[in-house]
């Protein structure tokens, strides 16, 4: 989910070169109004002041909550609304940057595809056209296309910006096995949440998004 958050960041002047530091973060009780937090990097390590473009290759928790601070959590839970997110399901506190919110894999799907397809929203569809026994179209869909009659929701630059972040993920961060494939034109962005219950991976290029998703029909621990 960090990459809305980055994107929201850039519309408030971001840059993928400003500086943002990596380290503890505290939040005490009389705050939140129920118990500390404190957020984690996944690895539990901390690497000081560093690029919104290498914190987000490292999927740097302490760095995405800065960020979220910085641009404030309403202003965030409104911008993913140009994804298709539901707000409601997103609450404008600090949590929502490190994916507390919920979503599905279609939903991942058509909010990537607003960076792959340079800024459009379109609304995914699983059936393509139904026909009967002698052949005769009883239904078809009319899918929005990027560029024609689909909605843009962001600008075009912001979605260069995130694409050429996301396959820095790819090229040196938490999505480098990718390079297995021996393929260049990939973006994307690894995910887990707490305790490993479930696993991500958003990826795409510019004609094709790919969502995975790994976890139990009863959330557990993988």
């Amino acid at each position: 989910f960090k990459p809305f958050i980055y994107s929201a960041a850039l519309e408030k002047g971001f840059t993928p070169a400003t500086v943002v530091n990596d380290a503890p973060f505290f939040v005490p009780a009389e705050k939140t109004g129920s118990e500390d937090w404190e957020p984690k990097n996944y690895d539990g390590k901390y690497d000081g002041p560093m690029r919104v473009r290498t914190a987000l290759a490292k999927s740097k928790n302490l760095v995405t909550v800065r960020v979220l601070q910085a641009i404030g959590p309403r202003y965030a839970q409104d911008y993913i609304a140009r994804f298709g997110f539901d707000p409601k399901l997103h609450p404008p506190y600090l949590t929502m940057g490190l994916g507390a919110g919920s979503a599905t894999p279609m939903q991942m799907a058509a909010a990537y595809a607003v960076f792959a397809n340079g800024g459009y929203r379109i609304a995914p569809f699983l059936i393509a056209r139904i026909v009967d026994g002698k052949g005769n179209v009883l239904s078809e869909a009319a899918p929005e296309i990027a560029g024609q009659n689909a909605e843009r929701v962001i600008d075009p630059r912001n979605a260069f910006l995130m694409t050429s972040l996301l396959k820095d993920v790819i090229t040196y961060g938490t999505g480098a096995r990718a390079l297995s494939l021996g393929r260049h034109d990939l973006a994307g962005k690894t995910g887990t949440t707490n305790e490993n219950v479930d696993a991500w991976f958003c990826g795409y290029n510019a004609a094709l998004v790919g969502i995975a998703w790994i976890g139990f029909d009863q959330p557990r621990s993988l």
